[in-house]
């Protein structure tokens, strides 16, 4: 069974050779309070989980004069560009793409965006057509988490709340939260923030439901 990247759209890319290997990482993140007066380390706090991180190696053999690896790579590096569909809706965002290789393994539900594509050309034509190349791909993870609701909508005490990590932003909690990262203004709005791009790991927000958000946004 050959593996393959399947886009949001039905976009498929089958690669020639299965991954001869890949890795998975994940990292959290903590934060350490200091004091200058004192003798010990403070405690640790934690700040949140980051997505899985994928990377591989993927090998473009057109020896036989089979297939396109130029088409194939440019189809690497067009799923890192906004899709139409996006765009149109004014959120453009990646192509959102699933692993599949079949089989009991780490990606069998593993669905994210490219983040980074280093392609790298081994062997020519006389006329200089690619025929042989090596393409390192990074992916990271988009988590599906269920759709989130508040138990009530009248009181603070009764909404979630998210304390910011490092590298949050308020379009990517409101994708995360909602779906949809126009709704950051709602976010802004319900925790007085006025400036949305100075909001410090730490910080604990505020989580309005989607409705109270699109009426703020």
């Amino acid at each position: 069974m050959k593996a393959s990247l399947v886009s949001e759209d039905g976009t498929e890319l089958k690669f020639r050779f299965n991954p001869k290997e890949y890795s998975v990482s994940k990292s959290a993140e903590w934060t350490r309070p200091t004091n200058k007066g004192a003798k010990k380390a403070g405690k640790p706090e934690f700040q949140g989980s980051k997505p899985r991180a994928v990377s591989m190696e993927l090998f473009f053999d057109d020896w036989e004069g089979k297939g396109s690896l130029v088409k194939d790579i440019e189809t690497l590096l067009d799923w890192m560009t906004p899709t139409d569909k996006s765009l149109s809706n004014n959120q453009p965002h990646p192509h959102v793409l699933r692993f599949q290789w079949g089989g009991q393994q780490p990606l069998a539900q593993f669905k994210g965006f490219l983040k980074s594509v280093n392609a790298k050309f081994t062997l020519f034509k006389p006329d200089g057509t690619p025929i042989r190349a090596t393409a390192g791909i990074q992916m990271e993870e988009i988590p599906q988490d269920p759709q989130k609701t508040n138990p009530t909508s009248g009181s603070e005490a009764g909404r979630r709340s998210h304390v910011v990590a490092a590298g949050d932003s308020l379009h990517s909690l409101a994708y995360k939260e909602y779906g949809n990262p126009a709704l950051w203004r709602g976010l802004a709005h319900f925790n007085s923030i006025d400036d949305p791009l100075r909001v410090r790991p730490g910080t604990r927000l505020i989580l309005p439901t989607a409705e109270e958000a699109s009426a703020k946004s």
